[in-house]
């Protein structure tokens, strides 16, 4: 038994988004059909992106699991011969039986493509929103910048969201314009439900002027979806690409209004230890914080995350499902350590 890694590029028109729905076709459905013929076996791939009905993709990642004696660089090839011209598979080889595209380090790269002028173009009528009225692009990327960091992006998540975090990381944001095309791009380490389109949406209402730039930050802050503006249409957005998450840094600072804490990783490679300086957070964001950096930390290779923190208690306390436990006495003092509890080394089910 091998896995492999697809990497998946299509036109989102006709199909009711990435995951399977009983009321209309899907890429997966698709691709799982295309594959089982092509293997003899019940194929059910995994998508590392579950994009919503319309949307399109150029760099989608998916992974099977499969006994074929097919060579796996040569499965997209012949899996193409049975797909639909509008879903190409680019690419196949087999990854490490761990690998899983939704439990692993990634960076996403989404765009969305505002056509602005007079008329509408219906040759870009599939991959563009068209907006008659002028957009100001120079206000809309002051606006974008805003959203570069750690962030919680409830204001453009959309209900019925299944993510157990909003915090979000955005490393990239820029608004450009090509001709009469304007094209937002997004990249970071994961996207809320519907987020690029809420913020796609916000972002025109800047460019028309209903918003000043300074107000993105506001909405951001205020953590309430409503403060947003509408969701733009599925069309107009193309998941870019999905390639490995970026190298721990040996010093990073996290900020922003609810929170302040650095952390120390150059350790992590030796000694599999991440230390975690709490400078300053609001109560309300000190549990979750902490887990979803130790989470990360684990992720990332490391047994343990020390944490220390200005005022805070001595004693042995809990934070989500973790302990933390003061660490002992002398040089160490004031610090709490968090060890990664499970050790084993499991694949993940397809």
């Amino acid at each position: 038994m091998k896995r492999i890694k697809l990497t998946v590029a299509y036109d989102g028109t006709k199909y009711c988004g990435w995951q399977y729905q009983p009321n209309g076709v899907t890429i997966e459905e698709v691709l799982n059909k295309a594959l089982s013929e092509l293997t003899g076996e019940d194929i059910h791939v995994i998508g590392a992106s579950r994009t919503d009905s319309g949307v399109h993709a150029l760099g989608n990642i998916a992974v099977f699991d499969t006994e074929t004696k097919i060579p796996p660089e040569k499965i997209c090839y012949a899996v193409n011969q049975r797909l639909p011209e509008d879903i190409v598979v680019q690419s196949s080889e087999e990854v490490d039986a761990f690998y899983h595209p939704r439990k692993c380090n990634s960076l996403k790269t989404y765009e969305y493509q505002i056509l602005n002028r007079r008329f509408p173009n219906p040759v870009r009528r599939r991959d563009s929103y068209f907006v008659h009225w002028p957009l100001d692009v120079e206000k809309m990327q002051e606006a974008a910048v805003c959203l570069v960091g750690e962030h919680d992006f409830s204001s453009f998540c959309s209900a019925g969201s299944q993510a157990e975090d909003t915090i979000r990381k955005i490393y990239e944001a820029s608004v450009t314009k090509d001709g009469d095309m304007i094209t937002i791009c997004l990249t970071g380490n994961g996207f809320l439900y519907n987020m690029v389109r809420i913020i796609a949406g916000t972002l025109i209402e800047v460019g028309r002027g209903a918003y000043p730039p300074g107000h993105m930050e506001e909405i951001l802050n205020a953590r309430d979806r409503r403060m947003a503006g509408v969701k733009a249409p599925a069309m107009g957005l193309t998941l870019i690409s999905i390639l490995p998450g970026k190298k721990p840094e040996p010093l990073l600072r996290n900020t922003n209004r609810w929170i302040d804490y650095s952390l120390y990783q150059a350790e992590l490679e030796e000694k599999r230890r991440v230390y975690m300086v709490i400078h300053s957070c609001r109560e309300e964001e000190r549990e979750r914080m902490i887990v979803r950096t130790a989470k990360q930390a684990f992720r990332d290779g490391a047994e343990e995350l020390w944490v220390r923190e200005e005022n805070a208690g001595n004693g042995e306390e809990t934070a989500g499902p973790y302990h933390l436990c003061p660490a002992a006495s002398g040089d160490l003092q004031g610090w709490k350590i968090i060890q990664k509890t499970d050790k084993k080394a499991l694949t993940h089910p397809i």
